[in-house]
């Protein structure tokens, strides 16, 4: 049975966070990619970078079958490892010494604006833990900017999230910036992105 997922959002995206991504990522080691979806990010991750370990992640147990079905489909079972399950808001997160040890990045798409406050609260507080000087926190979505949409579409996109549901939305990257402060994520790197996006690099100090 093949339990593969096709986000449209993924294919259009996914080059140029890659292009993001090869600039800013260490050479090597293991990146744990934070709620990977249906695992095309991933995929094409781990393909344009061979010298690293892709890891990824997700809450959701049909996105974590989607994932290992991408792995196998694209014959990568040898180099990447299978996904894990991982809830952000379960804090401290289990990972194995292995992914610990070599744990160079953590990415994040397109989560904190279909998720609670306190999942961003979460995320920045396990990355500032796990996180070792030099090595970053990397977000990609869309964010206000001192309190203001940047765009009609992302006004009309926040209202959307909340009317869905009221504790999602659109964050303010001053709050996200003061965020990552108070959890050692001292360096910012702000990247724009098609579509009204943002790249955002938060390293540890």
């Amino acid at each position: 049975m093949d339990n593969r997922l096709f986000f449209p959002a993924t294919q259009r995206n996914k080059e140029p966070i890659r292009t993001v991504l090869e600039e800013y990522l260490p050479k090597q080691g293991t990146v744990l990619e934070i709620a990977s979806g249906s695992g095309e990010h991933g995929i094409a991750f781990q393909k344009a970078f061979p010298k690293m370990i892709w890891q990824s992640s997700d809450k959701d147990e049909s996105h974590v079958e989607s994932i290992s079905d991408w792995i196998k489909y694209e014959d990568l079972n040898e180099k990447m490892p299978k996904p894990i399950k991982l809830d952000v808001q379960s804090t401290p997160w289990e990972l194995n010494p292995d992914i610990r040890n070599n744990l160079c990045a953590i990415v994040c798409i397109n989560l904190i604006h279909i998720s609670p406050w306190n999942c961003c609260e979460k995320l920045f507080e396990q990355a500032g833990l796990l996180l070792k000087r030099n090595h970053p926190l990397i977000l990609y979505g869309p964010f206000k900017e001192k309190g203001e949409h940047t765009s009609i579409s992302n006004y009309l996109f926040d209202k959307n999230l909340i009317n869905e549901n009221p504790a999602w939305g659109v964050r303010d990257l001053e709050q996200i910036k003061r965020l990552a402060i108070n959890n050692g994520l001292e360096k910012f790197k702000k990247i724009q992105m098609p579509a009204n996006n943002l790249s955002c690099i938060f390293n540890k100090l």
